[in-house]
């Protein structure tokens, strides 16, 4: 029996950004599931580099074509070559004669609006980015929203912003609030990445908005760097990327062993949402309360006592507590506790960083004492909750 035959692929791909790494985790999926041979090429620092590629003496490519440089780098390529990128309503926008795999961009935007309509909202708008070339996924995301929003007989209300620069931060985010206040309240935004939904949850600090209150706030992505970043934990929508990645490598698997591919788009619909707080919106109640919940969200990691949160409103802590329990049915110590166990849990389902150091960033103090409320609140322990997060994400990924 003769030797299973080496391809040398080369993976053109930025992994800086979330989409991508996770496209290459899918990738990595795909080669450690099947008996393939392949030698992997890519930059060693995992940054997209095109110099030189139409002279490299190889077998096979798979590129993010999102890049509109990638493509027109790879448009006359003699080498099998798959393209991962985001989906088109109008189908000439794919490349002629590539196979391609794309997240499916009407229905991440789909399912963001549909969980905001789950929480109660019937006001919607989208903070996109600005148009360009290498924006086009933002783009057709735009042409999504409209129209889901044109079969509801309802007006789009979009907005680019600017693209940002440490000497335009200041400027944007003071756009971004002023826009955010001229909208009516409460009102449900898709941002077209975590990244933009950020960027929002400044820019509702900047102009005294509550979140979720006031404003309901999904991104797109679910990064976890950027979950990190974030004062209230943001909900997102969760890309099928890791089952792109799998099937441009079956993709290219075939072209290598001669196989006829057709060049029709292949759509990975999303993941999921992963909802958090930034858009678990309630039915608006009294204000105090509003406003009291969006300073517990910011500040509840902080080791945050009831009677601080009554001094910051200005009332007494009597009569905070009995507005609370008025309108949540609950005290001021357990909607800080919730937001505590909210944030623990995001930070369990990151990976990437011990128990002890979750409880101490999350303000219970000790491990002891997060356990014993994780037992409480959830029926089983941090660790349990861990690793039942990663057994079913591994789940996720083996279903495809």
């Amino acid at each position: 029996m003769g030797a299973t035959k080496t391809y040398r692929i080369a993976l053109l791909f930025n992994a800086n950004k979330t989409f991508d790494r996770e496209v290459l985790g899918g990738i990595a999926d795909y080669l450690g599931s099947t008996r393939v041979a392949w030698e992997v090429f890519l930059e060693e620092d995992f940054c997209l580099r095109l110099a030189g590629i139409g002279s490299w003496q190889g077998d096979g490519i798979i590129a993010d074509f999102d890049d509109p440089g990638v493509a027109a780098a790879l448009a006359d390529c003699q080498l099998p070559v798959v393209a991962v990128g985001g989906s088109y309503a109008n189908e000439d926008q794919y490349p002629p004669g590539v196979p391609y795999v794309a997240t499916d961009n009407f229905q991440l935007v789909k399912q963001a609006r549909e969980h905001l309509i789950d929480a109660g909202l019937q006001r919607f708008a989208m903070f996109s980015l600005p148009e360009a070339s290498e924006n086009r996924w933002a783009q057709e995301r735009e042409h999504a929203f409209r129209r889901l929003m044109w079969n509801d007989r309802s007006e789009a209300e979009i907005f680019r912003g600017c693209a940002t620069s440490p000497g335009s931060w200041d400027e944007a985010v003071e756009r971004q609030a002023d826009w955010l206040r001229r909208l009516p309240k409460p009102v449900g935004v898709i941002a077209v990445t975590d990244a933009r939904a950020r960027q929002l949850l400044q820019a509702c600090s900047v102009a005294g908005l509550a979140v979720p209150g006031e404003v309901a706030l999904i991104g797109i992505d679910n990064d976890p760097l950027v979950r990190l970043l974030t004062p209230i934990p943001l909900s997102s929508v969760m890309h099928g990327a890791r089952a792109m990645g799998r099937t441009a490598a079956h993709l290219l698997s075939q072209k290598l062993h001669r196989v006829r591919v057709p060049n029709t788009p292949v759509l990975v619909p999303p993941a999921g949402v992963n909802a958090l707080a930034s858009s678990l919106y309630q039915p608006a109640g009294h204000p105090l309360v509003m406003r009291a919940c969006h300073y517990i969200r910011q500040h509840a990691c902080g080791s945050l006592k009831s009677h601080q949160v009554a001094m910051q409103l200005g009332v007494s802590r009597s009569s905070l507590e009995a507005y609370f329990r008025q309108e949540l049915g609950c005290s001021v110590h357990d909607v800080v506790l919730r937001c505590k166990l909210d944030a623990a849990k995001a930070g369990l389902d990151s990976g990437q960083r011990s128990i002890a150091d979750v409880a101490l960033d999350c303000g219970f103090g000790s491990t002891q004492y997060m356990h014993l409320v994780f037992k409480r609140e959830l029926g089983c322990t941090p660790r349990a909750y861990r690793d039942r997060v990663f057994e079913a994400s591994e789940r996720r990924v083996a279903a495809g």
